[in-house]
């Protein structure tokens, strides 16, 4: 059946048809290519902007992990392409130890913040926000066209670090002192540290601009019969990830402040008994670098969470919409968003089992990090049972939604390992975290961000996506991402440490000279199948299949009550009316029933 016909002409599932004159000092003046395309206030193309900008990033920090991967899985072997592309960070064809610090760095700091973070939430929460809760647009739309363009200058900054005589930053995208308080720690502690504290400082805004419209728009803007219990749940995860980024990225930008006052007013906040070439010791004394793991950690335990429950969100929505089935449970969702959000705030430590941690005060942050293991699952239960008998209808979107539960609850299994401090002592800093986070965080991410785009496109586009290419994008990118990651588990367990330049040089790891080859080997055709997306997405833009009617998937949200290529204030006449919660699919004999349909006499209540 094809998408146009999912029971299009049932009268429960038609939008409010509201053609009830102007849209209230909505209509614009003719607008022109810059003020509707480049400074937009129309959230929608903001949304857009940040959706392509991600992806840019995602295509730049996914390259870089296929040259340090190359490096990892042929360290004896001269790539001559990689001189002409990296210059001297690449003598003879072989990457030098400082440029594969460098790329680990950038890709650990793009992938986390400038894609995961800004790609995601900055595209769904401005898109999907004034249209599902019935809005012309944000609460503030300048303020939200400054957001994007702060991250945007922040995108450039961080790029030039990239151009600078002694590379880009290289500590480590958590960039712990002293490596980053000391310009003469090493070549990468330089002048590309200044660069990614700027950068980074500007994206912090951003994040706040944004946070604080979303947060405003969604309690201040709903439309008519909008309670906050018929919110869909793609709203309420956008708004527990914006309140996460307000309360916390600010800790992040006090601890890169103090950070500055380290590398250049000589400050000691993070610096004490510092030698370096075994030169006398430096002046700076009283400081203590564990003073920002804390503060970095503050933020970066809510990080993970501002990555996941957007995606969350997603999935949700498009797994119930292609179960045609109710979402099972939706106020015990609503409660585990809260309770995930609430204790993200309170596990920041368990990242410093190893750093001296007093092991009575650990036993808390091992009893709060299981702990959030519980919300969790209630999550994963009530997806599979919105899937269990369901009509599932596998569009890529589904697919993509079913493989972010399989990537959530495998990547999350590990955590539980991890949250136990006598283990995480021999897990800590070994292949056994990059495998964890990559899955449960990376991976499972861009599994939410990609069932949005595929469920969310003819929106934005008022085009299709071709399907062909969907498929086969999906399932190499899931088969993919568990032959990369999996086997990193077992090397983690052996004790083989991430972020070592080459292991060959180490008898207890050529064991592994194999496996790393397998894994550099799927790594470079997984990212090859991501150039393959982003032909699809951007061909389909000028020449996919047009979308023709109005609510294509048969879903019950607002959004799809607006004409098929909205204009800036969304719907023509006035914005419908609210009468019911988003999940009426396949209740008294009607497939789907739209939020606007009002409430029968006799209907059985959700």
């Amino acid at each position: 059946m094809s998408n146009e016909a999912i029971l299009h002409g049932q009268t429960t599932g038609h939008a409010h048809d509201a053609d009830h004159g102007a849209l209230d000092g909505h209509h614009h003046h003719h607008e022109s290519f810059i003020t509707k395309y480049i400074f937009s206030q129309d959230h929608k193309m903001i949304a857009k902007q940040f959706l392509i900008t991600g992806m840019v990033w995602a295509i730049l920090g996914g390259l870089m992990s296929v040259l340090f991967r190359l490096q990892l899985g042929y360290p004896d072997q001269s790539f001559p392409i990689l001189e002409s592309l990296l210059g001297k960070w690449a003598k003879g064809g072989i990457i030098q130890a400082d440029a594969y610090y460098a790329l680990v760095t950038m890709h650990g700091t793009v992938l986390v913040f400038f894609v995961l973070t800004a790609g995601l939430s900055g595209t769904f929460a401005n898109f999907l926000i004034p249209l599902q809760i019935g809005a012309r647009d944000m609460a503030s739309p300048f303020m939200n066209m400054l957001s994007y363009w702060f991250f945007f200058a922040a995108g450039i900054v961080m790029l030039s670090s990239l151009f600078v005589e002694t590379g880009p930053f290289s500590g480590g995208w958590t960039a712990y002192p002293p490596l980053s308080a000391l310009g003469s720690a090493s070549p990468g502690s330089k002048t590309g540290m200044d660069l990614w504290i700027i950068s980074m400082a500007l994206f912090v805004v951003s994040s706040l601009l944004g946070g604080l419209n979303y947060i405003a728009t969604i309690l201040n803007m709903r439309t008519k019969g909008m309670s906050m219990t018929r919110l869909p749940l793609t709203i309420w995860a956008l708004f527990f990830t914006a309140v996460l980024g307000v309360l916390s990225f600010p800790v992040l930008l006090s601890g890169f402040i103090l950070l500055i006052f380290d590398r250049n007013f000589g400050t000691s906040f993070y610096l004490s008994d510092i030698f370096i070439n075994g030169v006398g010791a430096l002046p700076n004394e009283g400081g203590s670098a564990i003073l920002y793991q804390h503060l970095f950690w503050f933020l970066g335990h809510p990080e993970v969470y501002i990555i996941i429950l957007p995606a969350m969100g997603i999935a949700s929505e498009v797994m119930s919409i292609n179960a045609r089935k109710p979402i099972f449970g939706y106020m015990a969702m609503l409660g585990s968003l809260f309770a995930i959000a609430i204790l993200s705030f309170l596990v920041w430590a368990h990242h410093m089992f190893v750093s001296g941690l007093n092991p009575f005060l650990g036993s808390f942050f091992v009893l709060l990090t299981l702990l959030i293991a519980v919300p969790s699952a209630i999550k994963v239960f009530n997806w599979l049972t919105t899937l269990w008998r369901g009509n599932i209808r596998f569009t890529p979107a589904m697919l993509y939604a079913i493989g972010f539960v399989s990537m959530f609850i495998s990547g999350g299994l590990t955590g539980i390992f991890l949250g136990n401090s006598a283990l995480d002592i021999h897990l800590h800093d070994t292949y056994f975290i990059v495998a964890h986070f990559h899955i449960v965080m990376g991976v499972a991410g861009m599994f939410g961000m990609f069932a949005g785009i595929y469920h969310w496109y003819p929106k934005m586009y008022g085009r299709y996506l071709n399907n062909t290419l969907a498929y086969i994008h999906f399932w190499i990118t899931m088969v993919g991402a568990y032959l990369i990651f999996w086997p990193m588990h077992y090397q983690g367990l052996a004790g083989m440490p991430r972020r070592y330049y080459d292991y060959s040089v180490w008898e207890s790891f050529k064991q592994f000279t194999d496996l790393n080859r397998f894994i550099t080997t799927v790594a470079m055709i997984v990212f090859a199948t991501q150039l393959l997306f982003l032909f699809n997405f951007f061909y389909s833009i000028f020449k996919g299949r047009k979308v023709k009617s109005q609510n294509p998937w048969g879903a019950n949200t607002l959004e799809w009550t607006t004409p098929i290529n909205p204009g800036h204030g969304n719907w023509e006449g006035e914005i419908p009316e609210v009468h019911r919660w988003p999940y009426d699919y396949g209740k008294d004999g009607h497939d789907f029933i739209a939020q606007t349909v009002p409430v029968g006499a006799s209907e059985s209540k959700h």
